[in-house]
């Protein structure tokens, strides 16, 4: 199963991490893509360079960054893959110990079944009619 994990920092944006740190985080990223566990991984740029589009009833609002409330604000993303969703929680909170402070959301993410997979026979409006 894939898990979309979207972390918070409970420190301010902006601060870049020690060089110990980052030289931390790096060897975790390292082991943990070697290991098939992790995915993708990405950290976000500050939110002053975002925005936030929403729409209601067919019209756009934007809204520029930056967004002051640090709960709101989404420090990086990681994709993993876990067993289960109890296995993703248990990688989270590794990978917590090294980010520190904050908080992760896990989202388990929908995934192609195989009979959707590229080269498998299609299920069309045709082959249903019948």
């Amino acid at each position: 199963m894939k898990f979309l994990c979207i972390y918070k920092p409970a420190k301010p944006e902006g601060g870049l991490p020690a060089p110990e740190d980052m030289a931390r985080m790096g060897t975790y990223i390292e082991e943990s893509m070697k290991s098939g566990v992790l995915l993708a991984t990405e950290g976000c740029m500050p939110s002053a360079l975002g925005a936030r589009i929403r729409r209601t009833d067919g019209k756009f609002a934007v809204v520029d960054g930056p967004f002051v409330e640090a709960k709101e604000v989404i420090g990086g993303f990681a994709l993993i893959n876990a067993n289960s969703k109890q296995e993703a929680i248990e990688i989270t909170r590794s990978f917590m110990n090294v980010a520190g402070d904050g908080e992760t959301e896990i989202r388990q993410i929908y995934e192609v079944p195989e009979c959707m997979a590229p080269g498998a026979p299609r299920w069309t409006e045709a082959a249903h009619a019948r």
